[in-house]
């Protein structure tokens, strides 16, 4: 992590909600000794034109941040509201401390409205007057908008009934949690180098994308490259990487994708 000469994408977890193995299961991916099965809750680490992004603060924003050396964060994309994508969220006071400023967090209405109701001691001063809390500042984002001069497309998806940002930066595309995704998203998606893209299991669900209806979206998108990400225990890594066609891949904690 000490280079900035380069853009890259570092995928801090994979898991879905439970992470994996998840609490109590015996099932093979939950036993397996394979460290591309333990997942821990989805986010992603950018790199871009010497700016760094940081997309969600799952659950153990912490330990990822630990694990991949991030001492840095410009800014934070945050999808939607959900626990395992925002819970990590008061471990940005140690970047602050590193940074001595305070630092922007962008998100849809739902989701900033959702972080000041689930951390209120951060943002209403009658609940804390004192103490160690996240010197954030809040953006709602309805469009296209710039970070430092960089250009941050939110791309809207239905999370089952709920709506939700993905973002595209450049030629890169990270969509976690969808279980559809309108024609007007669609067309904002054409071109990529490397889609992140969230695929819950095998079998259909309500709320997320199943592995059949992701590769059919594949195949329309065509992008570069596509990583699977946001996956429960059904999908083991070796055996699903051998399922899946070429430019498809299933993504693991740690994994580093450098980006033109």
């Amino acid at each position: 992590m000490n280079s900035n000469h380069h853009n890259y994408l570092i995928l801090l977890g994979t898991g879905t909600s439970h992470g994996v193995p998840v609490l109590g299961c015996t099932c093979p991916t939950c036993i397996s000794d394979d460290p591309h099965d333990h997942r821990l809750r989805s986010s992603a680490y950018l790199v871009y034109q010497e700016q760094h992004f940081l997309i969600d603060t799952a659950t153990e924003l912490r330990l990822q941040a630990l694990r991949e050396r991030i001492f840095k964060v410009d800014a934070v994309l945050i999808t939607h509201q959900h626990a395992d994508h925002i819970s990590g969220f008061d471990d940005l006071r140690c970047f602050n401390q590193l940074q001595e400023r305070t630092i922007p967090v962008y998100g849809n209405q739902a989701t900033i409205t959702g972080l000041k109701s689930n951390y209120a001691y951060i943002f209403d001063h009658k609940v804390q007057l004192g103490g160690g809390k996240p010197q954030v500042e809040l953006f709602t984002v309805e469009s296209e908008f710039l970070v430092n001069g960089i250009l941050i497309q939110p791309i809207p998806v239905w999370h089952g009934e709920l709506l939700v940002y993905g973002y595209r930066i450049g030629k890169i595309a990270y969509l976690t949690d969808c279980s559809r995704i309108p024609e007007d998203s669609l067309a904002k998606l054409i071109g990529l180098e490397l889609l992140v893209l969230g695929v819950l299991r095998y079998h259909p669900h309500s709320t997320h994308l199943h592995l059949e209806a992701a590769l059919d979206l594949i195949k329309r998108l065509k992008p570069d490259c596509t990583v699977l990400t946001h996956v429960c225990h059904d999908f083991k890594h070796a055996i699903l990487m051998q399922e899946l066609p070429s430019k498809v891949m299933l993504g693991y904690d740690g994994q580093r994708f450098e980006v033109r």
